[in-house]
């Protein structure tokens, strides 16, 4: 998909209520709708962020299927759910992003260890991005210690590597953190690669899509940087797709 469409963009639906006030659901779910519209041209994934659909509660619900339904079957589509329990719990976590919703990938906290990840790998059609060196400022705090004589994050990766037995794990690395981002590419050079943090929070492009797709493939996500730009119409985020995704295509060659 990344090669035809010549397009690394993961979309990120972290549709926050704030940008049309409280209450505001009906407004909010017609954006989520006009936000994939004006970038189905441009994306090749889209990212539902939970936290923004399950603050709704059964409402909210409704809403993340009619997303999933909406976005459809040519793209990629991954809960930004960050589920990070063990045994049967982890299982059922899976049968309902899978299962039930029909989502294809992921986002994992690797923090219980493989017993967190593996429920989620049986089904070699479905992926998962395991969080390894993530965008925020604290990330640091506990990701760039140390284990077994090297920060975290690269023991994260090596997990990862080892995990892949059905060429279904990726990882989640911050735009934010370039020179651990190249160092993440060496210690798992064939993984794929979901990279945040380009847009609002300053990540660098060039140096994560050069690095992300030097070897195996790295996804780059923007979610505030096209969904709520601007004054919100769908010519307006049309454009930002669009302009992201020349940029990687001249950071590409």
């Amino acid at each position: 998909m990344v090669k035809e469409r010549q397009s690394w963009l993961c979309v990120g639906l972290d549709m926050n209520p704030e940008a049309f006030g409280p209450g505001e659901l009906h407004n909010l779910k017609e954006h989520t709708f006009n936000v994939i519209d004006a970038t189905r041209e441009f994306a090749v994934a889209y990212k539902p962020n939970f936290a923004f659909f399950e603050r709704w509660g059964a409402a909210g619900f409704a809403w993340l299927e009619e997303t999933v339904s909406y976005i459809g079957d040519d793209f990629i589509k991954i809960a930004d759910a960050k589920r990070g329990d063990i045994g049967n719990t982890a299982a059922q976590y899976a049968k309902g992003i899978f299962g039930h919703f029909g989502f294809d990938g992921v986002t994992l906290s690797p923090y219980m260890g493989r017993d967190s990840i593996d429920p989620f790998l049986m089904d070699q059609e479905k992926g998962v991005f395991i969080l390894c060196r993530t965008s925020n400022p604290s990330a640091k705090d506990v990701q760039d210690g140390s284990a077994s004589g090297q920060p975290l994050y690269e023991t994260v990766a090596q997990l990862g590597n080892d995990l892949n037995t059905r060429d279904n794990v990726g990882l989640v690395v911050g735009a934010t953190a370039p020179e651990e981002l190249s160092r993440i590419r060496e210690i798992a050079p064939e993984l794929p690669f979901l990279i945040p943090g380009v847009g609002a929070q300053g990540g660098d492009l060039e140096h994560s899509v050069r690095v992300g797709n030097q070897s195996g493939v790295g996804l780059i996500n923007v979610s505030r940087g096209i969904s709520f730009v601007g004054d919100l119409s769908e010519s307006t985020i049309h454009t930002a797709a669009r302009e992201y995704v020349e940029d990687m295509r001249e950071a590409m060659g």
